[in-house]
């Protein structure tokens, strides 16, 4: 399990981050049209998942705008906005911020996406909602890089996740 924070008081995660140079678990998530979306729908790319608590939360919504700004013009890359929240959520995100072409997927059917990527909060006031999180899975379904934030509040490291790229 990760020891993260979360407003600077400790929690924990379920368990923690599959390993680098694994195979991506796989798995079925909602996406925004309440459609199946699984990984294996994007073999051949790489493929970044930003995981995090909510989008209605200022820094998850940060996280989606900046991986959207870097990422969108990349040949070959996928990005999957990853939580717990209604697909709804993030279809209203995406069209109150005018964001064309982001992939926003829902676990509310797939709670175990959490266990098996290791992101679910096992305590705290987030108790069941992902930890913020970012994977990168290569082409041949291969993790090339994980970060686990240390403080729910903090953003990912974009320049990490772009160099693994």
């Amino acid at each position: 399990m990760a020891h993260i924070t979360l407003g600077g008081s400790p929690c924990t995660t379920v368990g923690n981050l599959p390993a680098i140079g694994t195979a991506a678990p796989a798995f079925t998530l909602t996406s925004q049209d309440l459609s199946d979306a699984s990984l294996s729908n994007y073999s051949g790319k790489h493929v970044v998942l930003n995981i995090f608590p909510s989008i209605d939360t200022g820094v998850c919504q940060k996280s989606v705008r900046a991986f959207s700004e870097k990422l969108n013009a990349m040949d070959g890359v996928q990005l999957l906005n990853i939580s717990m929240d209604l697909p709804f959520a993030g279809a209203r995100f995406c069209a109150a911020e005018g964001l064309e072409n982001v992939a926003f997927l829902s676990a509310f059917k797939a709670p175990s996406f959490g266990a098996e990527y290791g992101v679910t909060f096992a305590d705290s006031k987030f108790a069941g909602l992902f930890s913020r999180a970012v994977v990168v899975v290569d082409a041949s379904g291969q993790i090339t890089h994980t970060e686990q934030v240390s403080e729910t509040g903090q953003e990912p490291n974009y320049e990490a996740v772009l160099a693994a790229l």
